[in-house]
């Protein structure tokens, strides 16, 4: 019987925190959304994942298409400037990162021609703990 109670505990709180986890996440997202302008519309996609400390880094995938201006935004925690991003061709070729310019929460951009690219993102050195990281895509209108 004592297991039993055991294995519910355990299986109740890890409910617990995943709800939580994913509750922090959508009011993450909701935040970084604040730097979606008008002008871009969203590629439908929230790119989510949660980082233990700062050594972890997420990474997304995702396909730029040409003659298209893009914007991508990135946030961890209800601040600017706590997620570092990068955006990287295939080849692992460094396009561009928010950490030359203050860990600015987003960038837009134009693709000339199609490109498959990696988007890295991990806390920045202020952060304290574990963060959610939010991605969001948006393309001009």
């Amino acid at each position: 019987m004592k297991k039993i109670l055991k294995a519910l505990f355990l299986f109740a709180a890890l409910v617990l925190v995943s709800q939580f986890s994913y509750a922090q996440c959508d009011t993450i997202a909701n935040a970084c959304a604040k730097h979606m302008a008008r002008q871009f519309l969203s590629d439908g996609q929230e790119y989510r994942a949660l980082l233990l400390n700062s050594d972890e880094t997420a990474e997304f995938h995702t396909t730029f298409y040409g003659g298209t201006i893009y914007r991508v935004v990135a946030c961890s925690g209800l601040g600017d400037g706590n997620l570092v991003f990068s955006v990287f061709d295939n080849d692992r070729n460094l396009i561009f990162t928010n950490s030359d310019y203050k860990n600015s929460p987003y960038w837009d951009f134009k693709v000339n021609s199609t490109l498959d690219c990696i988007i890295e993102a991990r806390l920045g050195s202020e952060s304290q703990g574990s963060g959610c990281a939010v991605v969001l895509i948006g393309f001009k209108q």
